[in-house]
């Protein structure tokens, strides 16, 4: 079997595992983030315990997503040394300050107010624990930025030169950071995880309704989530479409490769629903196509044309099959949440949010939904840039370390042992936190040490557990 594959392979391989699992813990930390910081704010302004009891509720799950995507992240990174060092010392000038800066605003921000957030609040006060929330919340927004900036140079490169010894050297770092695509892919992936953070609160809440605990806080939760789908579903398709209007401008291979337009089309190009993308026939075969629909959603016209791959070389071809599937499950994924969210807005006009099963079981299974789809944009992105890391500048062959096939082979397989074992066990703690719905006098992680240790009088749910403690 390792005959048939080859280091670069294995080495994409092992990338894509392992930033796979990387990208479901930011994706959820950086809604969850803000949810929690929503939630705070909205206990200190109404004084509801609800949204206190909320905010401890989903903090417990916060800190171990985050951790979990601290973790992850660090042990993606050391791959730039072991199986992209070619790559690392050609783009080191340009990414390497990138993921400082991210380092510096972002993580340090984060790390800086964690523990005041996460077992501040008996210690401090109300003010600066919510500050501590805040600064977190804008810390994760502010990693998204650097790191989207960077795999957007990566798309659309941009602000620099090539130095002699072939290295990317950068010369204007306003043009290199906010390059042409960093705006449009910043928008759409904050925005896909704040639904993601809203479908999995709004699957929680959906579980406990249809289990019959219909408290406050389960009623709260599910009502906020379903409200957070509603509006940022529609912004995100609107926001994907612009962002595919960039692509075709800037990448165009991608956009036909996901679109599956293997011939150019002169008056009108057809949008491929489904069909099985053949690269050797050079055709879709047994498509299910809409005639000049392609051509009305990219250039706003039904007749205008749009050039297929026949005008690239072969060569030049990512790996049309992965593309065009991974992207018909998130455009997929992005019309189901649409739906839930018109079905939740029926629902709650009738008064009857708590009460439509099919609506809640519509969200206990889309719950997982917003991991899929960030993964399944993701792959679109990445495979879809192929055969390039930096597009049209360095190519993917030509950024691997020098390894042999069996030892990429054996950290790729010690890398799936590891993860299914150690992130499997945090991703089933929790769903164990999940399982039970949020109480009044909810236990944050603070609650080690007796509040009124500090000289705050608990409520008298919050004392009953201390007691059983």
């Amino acid at each position: 079997m390792l005959d048939a594959l080859d280091a670069t392979i294995l080495a994409r391989l092992q990338f894509a595992f392992t930033v796979s699992f990387h990208f479901i813990f930011p994706s959820f930390s950086i809604g969850l983030a803000s949810y929690l910081a929503v939630l705070e704010g909205l206990w200190l302004w109404t004084g509801r315990a609800v949204y206190l009891d909320l905010f401890k509720y989903w903090l417990k799950i916060f800190a171990l997503a985050f951790g979990m995507g601290v973790v992850s992240g660090i042990v993606m990174s050391y791959q730039f040394g072991t199986n992209w060092s070619v790559f690392s010392d050609k783009v080191g000038p340009v990414i390497g300050p990138l993921m400082a800066w991210e380092v510096l605003t972002a993580f340090f921000l984060e790390a800086g107010f964690l523990g005041v957030m996460l077992f501040g609040m008996n210690r401090v006060g109300k003010g600066l624990h919510f500050t501590a929330t805040l600064a977190v919340a804008v810390g994760t927004f502010i990693s998204a930025f650097w790191i989207l900036s960077a795999n957007s140079w990566m798309q659309t490169p941009a602000g620099h030169a090539i130095a002699a010894n072939g290295q990317f050297v950068p010369v204007d770092w306003i043009a290199l950071i906010f390059n042409p695509s960093f705006p449009y892919r910043l928008v759409h992936t904050v925005l896909a995880a704040y639904l993601t953070t809203a479908l999995v609160v709004g699957g929680v809440g959906a579980w406990h309704l249809l289990g019959g605990r219909k408290t406050e806080g389960t009623r709260v939760m599910f009502s906020m989530a379903m409200g957070m789908i509603t509006v940022v579903a529609p912004i995100q398709i609107l926001a994907g479409d612009q962002h595919g209007l960039n692509t075709l401008e800037h990448q165009p291979v991608k956009v036909m490769a996901m679109e599956g337009h293997f011939k150019s089309h002169a008056d009108g190009a057809p949008l491929v629903l489904f069909g099985w993308p053949d690269m050797k026939e050079g055709k879709v075969l047994y498509d299910v196509s809409v005639p000049k629909l392609s051509s009305l959603i990219l250039k706003h016209s039904l007749d205008a044309p749009l050039a297929g791959l026949d005008t690239v070389k072969r060569s030049e071809w990512p790996p049309v099959p992965i593309v065009f599937w991974a992207f018909r499950v998130m455009v997929g994924l992005g019309m189901l949440m649409l739906l839930l969210a018109g079905w939740s807005v029926l629902a709650r006009a009738r008064h009857a949010l708590y009460d439509w099963p099919w609506l809640h079981r519509l969200a206990l299974v889309m719950g997982p939904a917003g991991f899929v789809a960030v993964i399944a944009g993701w792959v679109t992105t990445e495979v879809g840039r192929q055969p390039y890391t930096v597009h049209g500048l360095l190519r993917t062959v030509d950024s691997v370390s020098p390894l042999e096939v069996p030892a990429v082979a054996t950290s790729l397989l010690a890398f799936i042992c590891v993860y299914f074992i150690v992130f499997g066990a945090g991703v089933h703690y929790i769903l164990r936190l999940m399982s039970h719905a949020p109480q009044h006098g909810e236990r944050g992680p603070d609650t080690a040490v007796p509040a009124r240790a500090a000289g705050i009088t608990p409520a008298p749910a919050v004392a009953a557990n201390e007691g059983t403690g």
